[in-house]
């Protein structure tokens, strides 16, 4: 079962107007989609929101939605903040069932680092996708798909394919997809200062 349960109340407003009074009383403002059923206008307290939000598990994660006696699982697929204060500004969930097959995006993270004998020798990780498209149950989504440098040297590239998925998980993109790639360092053969000082001189002899 989901970790999160999201407390929420019917919005009787809707539209800007009814999301600003929706805030004013303390709430943020949502709306709940998916499903055979309409989209429905939701808020949940401000407080209940951030501690939700600030677990880490609430966006892309299965989340328990609680109305009085019902329950519904969902999705947390959109969290919007606000750009000044970085407040939790409005979310979108979906409706889902718990064993539903899903395809949602899951961060990568990169582990070993200090393992590669590219990056020791000066290279960078180029990342190309810091997210990848899986497809799996509801209740089965990973927190996050490791790549492991250990070994990977100047020139590799680690393609969808490499990766290692928990299992009843599958990539929902193409194999070929390069997620990231060690690159050489850049070789610089002088400053532009040091080329305008040398032209410099050669006009004056």
């Amino acid at each position: 079962m989901a970790e999160i349960v999201l407390n929420v109340e019917v919005r009787e407003q809707t539209g800007t107007g009814g999301a600003r009074a929706t805030r004013r009383s303390g709430m943020v403002p949502g709306v709940l989609y998916g499903g055979a059923q309409d989209p429905v206008a939701i808020a949940v307290k401000s407080n209940e929101f951030r501690k939700a939000l600030y677990t880490g598990k609430l966006l892309g994660h299965l989340v328990t939605l609680k109305y009085g006696k019902e329950t519904q699982p969902v999705i947390a697929k959109a969290i919007d903040m606000h750009p000044v204060t970085d407040e939790p500004w409005h979310f979108d969930l979906y409706r889902v069932d718990e064993h539903q097959q899903i395809k949602i995006e899951v961060p990568v993270h990169f582990s070993n680092q200090e393992e590669s004998p590219g990056l020791k020798r000066g290279g960078s990780l180029n990342v190309a996708h810091h997210t990848v498209t899986v497809s799996c149950h509801a209740d089965s989504i990973p927190e996050e798909i490791v790549v492991d440098l250990t070994g990977k040297d100047i020139g590799d590239n680690i393609r969808v394919s490499d990766l290692k998925l928990p299992a009843k998980v599958e990539a929902a993109i193409d194999g070929d997809v390069v997620v990231a790639s060690i690159a050489a360092a850049k070789v610089t053969t002088g400053s532009t200062e040091d080329e305008a000082a040398a032209a410099a001189e050669g006009g004056e002899a």
